[in-house]
This record gives C-alpha cells, sequence and structure tokens, in this order.
C-alpha cells in the first residue's frame, strides 16, 4: 500500500456536535471523494447507535455509500473515555462492534481515541487509559486488524503534553497497536512535530493532518494557512518508507459554517501541494 490521502467527518460535526449533519454520512463520503480524497474516517462515539454513524451503522448501507462515493473505508475511530480500570459494559459493546464492523472492509484501521473528560487523577487514568487501550488493541489485532492510537489536544486531555506521550506512548503494546501522530495536536500540547514523530517513528502506522495557528482557545488553521510545514511532515513520511492513510482534518472556524467548501478546498490544496510528493 502507497500512501493514500483521505478525510475525516469530524469537520461536519463541530457545530453543536454535528447538528444539521447528523446521519449525513453519505453526502460526506461523496464531497470527500469530490475532493479528490480517496478515503473517509468515520467516527464511533461510545455507545456505538447514536448520530456519529447514523443508518451507515449497518455496515451494508456504509458499504454502498462508500462504493456511491468512489471512496474507502479508511479506518474507524472508536472514541471512549476508557477512565475504569477495566472496560465499562458500554465501551465494551462499542469497541467489539467496531471490530466486528472493520472485519467487514479489509484493510481499514481501527483507531482508538481517548475522549476528553479532564485531567483529574491524571496518574492513574493515564495508567487505566493505556491499558483499555492495549486490550481492545489486542482483541482487534487477534482479528486481523491493524490498530493505531490517537492523542488529541483539548485542555481537558489525558494525552496532550510531552509527559503525557512519554507515559503513555512507551506503554502502549506495540504488538497490537500503533500510534497516529495527529501534527495539530502535537503542536498545540507544546511539542514539536518532527521530533515528536522520530522519537515514536516506529509506531506510526496512520497520521493526521489539521494546521496549527496557535491562537485562542480553539487555535486551528485551515490546511497551508497555519504554521505546520506540511511538506517538510510528508517528506519525513517518504523517506521512512511509510505506506498508509494520511487523514486530513480540518478544525478551523470557517469550516464550522462551510464543511463541505472547505473539504474541496483542502483537497484541491493536497492536490496541488502533496500528491506529487508521494
Amino acid at each position: 500500500m502507497a500512501i493514500k490521502f483521505g478525510s475525516e467527518v469530524y469537520t461536519w460535526f463541530m457545530d453543536g456536535y454535528g447538528e444539521g449533519n447528523d446521519n449525513k454520512l453519505p453526502h460526506m463520503a461523496k464531497i470527500i471523494g469530490e475532493a479528490g480524497f480517496s478515503g473517509i474516517e468515520p467516527m464511533v462515539l461510545e455507545p456505538y447507535d447514536t448520530y456519529w454513524l447514523g443508518d451507515c451503522k449497518d455496515p451494508q448501507k456504509l458499504k454502498e455509500a462508500l462504493d456511491e462515493a468512489g471512496i474507502e473505508l479508511a479506518a474507524l475511530a472508536l472514541i471512549c473515555k476508557w477512565d475504569e480500570e477495566e472496560e465499562t459494559e458500554s465501551e465494551r459493546m462499542a469497541a467489539d462492534w467496531t471490530i466486528e464492523t472493520l472485519k467487514l472492509f479489509p484493510g481499514a484501521a481501527l483507531g482508538t481515541v481517548p475522549l476528553p473528560d479532564g485531567r483529574h487523577e491524571l496518574q492513574q487514568r493515564r495508567v487505566n487509559l493505556v491499558n483499555n487501550v492495549n486490550r481492545v488493541s489486542r482483541r482487534a489485532s487477534e482479528a486481523g486488524l491493524k490498530c493505531s492510537f490517537h492523542p488529541n489536544s483539548p485542555p481537558p486531555s489525558l494525552v496532550r503534553t510531552q509527559d503525557d506521550y512519554d507515559v503513555v506512548l512507551n506503554s502502549l503494546d506495540p504488538d497490537a497497536t500503533g500510534w497516529t501522530p495527529d501534527v495539530g495536536h502535537i503542536a498545540r500540547g507544546g511539542m514539536d512535530v518532527i521530533e515528536t514523530m522520530t522519537k515514536w517513528g516506529h509506531l506510526v502506522n496512520h497520521i493526521h493532518y489539521k494546521d496549527y495557528s496557535g491562537n485562542g482557545p480553539e487555535p486551528w488553521s485551515q490546511m497551508g494557512s497555519g504554521k505546520l510545514d506540511f511538506h517538510k511532515i510528508t517528506e519525513w513520511l517518504t523517506l521512512r518508507n511509510y505506506e498508509g492513510w494520511i487523514i486530513c482534518e480540518d478544525e478551523a472556524e470557517v469550516a464550522i459554517k462551510d464543511p463541505d467548501g472547505v473539504t474541496i478546498q483542502n483537497g484541491q490544496w493536497c492536490k496541488e501541494n502533496l500528491f506529487p510528493m508521494v
């Protein structure tokens, strides 16, 4: 598998967590295909039967939507708190449903994403998080799936700083899961993107691109207009013979009002700037 470019769906869910965009995954897939991307990464928010997937929680309807748009399922992002020593019943159900669904889409990855819920009891909760992620990833790996852990950077996130990364990434089971460096979240956490990716390069098996402005509480820019050097980051991947998905995810303010237009523009920017590099 060469490097492929895809798009996350969170761009459509920022306005009141999807108000007006619930149950529109086929439309998102259509726009992503029109933008020139090859794949999509939908989200599974525990419990899995919420609006994040809508009718496409039926794998056959998901497949039909992707076929109609001419794109692939790159991954499903499973979002849970994983706050307890063991998975809750609801978390286990969501994980098992996600694993069973992904088995129907060969090559699609399981992304494990912690739901930001505060930095209280930080030490124990980071341990609980990584233990649960490892459990889920081992089950998925045994089912033949590729797994990848995706940290994030909102203030209540458990894995957002250098210290958090040192604890959690070093505790991942490398036989069960890799790591999704989200370059925007890395920058927002006060870390250097290339240095951080190099430090844990052996874990990189999926990647998210979003641009970072550094301004205000929601410091995102539309792709190509912020501080991140995507050419340098993409060069880092190609020099290390990375094979996998680059998933673009735009959280800039403009995307809240016009997710379709921003996705189309980001696809054009990638075609002009990054596609030729890979």
